[in-house]
């Protein structure tokens, strides 16, 4: 039915929102896309929104309602209750490679890739170091001990011990950066005798000693502390780069020098809406609301004047420059 399509609809924005937000720690803004922007032919397109660190938007993921205009294009139909044919009511979704994207340009640093702890392919790397062949062989057995221990807890394939001779530490420690593995765990002699390792953390480099005989134990709530802290980290950013702006000057100036996401006053006209597209190089990226209750509410809904033509507006909408 319309209503099911519509609900089908908001399930999967909440779907992509939950993934989005609780995996891949980007926070997202959800909301319904202007006219213009929506996808053609749909009767209505809910979009996720993130900000990168370059603080332009990008379109991680969008959920159709297409009502029956593609229905009655290909003329999908269906014998209801009543024994007469239908035109079916459609949706249409998806996400894709925007958001391997999205996972880069969000958390990543100069030193390369910054991995959420959920989606990371290697949770920790474990690296032996020796100086020669007197120190070798005990510190490469307490290595495969402590990573024999970790697997159990994190996966087979979620620890790797890095027992390279080919490499000296140092590079080791910068190519697990550079693939962003959230933990990196370092056993030399010393560590051996003390019987604990120097943990590392890739999100803000700090360094803490763990018994070998605890990190099973130890590192699942690092691992979720990581994943909550990069959200946070996240959300932080986008919190303070997002304004409210009312002067379609300050508006233009502040795009432009400073980037962001701008709440500003939209009257509901292509006139005023392609003034964004050609005078900023920007876009509105969306009504933002929530879903709650199985409908999609509005978030800003105090009534104001366009920023662009001075006209009554209804609400807010998210402008922006964007990918």
């Amino acid at each position: 039915t319309e209503e099911e399509a519509h609900q089908e609809t908001l399930r999967i924005l909440e779907i992509y929102r939950t993934f989005a937000e609780e995996w891949l720690a980007i926070p997202v803004v959800t909301g319904l896309k202007s006219e213009s922007e929506k996808f053609a032919g749909a009767e209505r397109t809910y979009t996720i929104e993130g900000m990168m660190q370059d603080k332009k938007a990008l379109q991680m993921g969008t959920s159709h309602d297409l009502g029956q205009n593609f229905a009655k294009a290909f003329e999908i139909r269906f014998q209801g209750r009543d024994k007469t044919l239908q035109y079916a009511w459609t949706t249409s979704w998806g996400v894709s490679t925007r958001l391997i994207g999205a996972l880069i340009m969000a958390h990543s640093d100069d030193e390369g890739l910054i991995l959420p702890p959920k989606v990371a392919p290697i949770q920790l790397a474990v690296v032996p170091i020796w100086k020669g062949p007197g120190e070798k062989a005990q510190v490469l057995e307490a290595a495969e001990k402590v990573a024999a221990s970790a697997r159990p807890v994190l996966g087979d394939r979620k620890v790797v011990l890095d027992d390279r001779d080919e490499l000296k530490p140092g590079p080791k420690f910068f190519e697990w950066e550079q693939k962003g593995v959230p933990y990196r765990l370092e056993i030399g002699p010393r560590d051996v005798k003390d019987g604990a390792g120097v943990l590392v953390s890739r999100l803000d480099r700090s360094k803490e000693k763990v018994p070998f005989d605890r990190i099973g134990e130890v590192l699942p709530g690092r691992l979720e502390a990581f994943q909550k802290a990069l959200l946070e980290r996240a959300r932080s950013f986008r919190d303070s780069h997002t304004f409210e702006v009312d002067d379609y000057g300050e508006l233009k100036e502040r795009i432009q020098s400073e980037g962001g996401f701008y709440l500003v006053h939209w009257d509901g006209t292509p006139e005023s809406e392609n003034r964004f597209k050609e005078d900023l190089k920007a876009s509105i990226r969306c009504i933002p609301g929530t879903v709650r209750d199985g409908e999609f509410r509005t978030t800003y809904t105090d009534p104001g004047k366009c920023v662009v033509s001075g006209k009554p507006s209804p609400g807010r909408v998210i402008v922006a420059q964007a990918y």
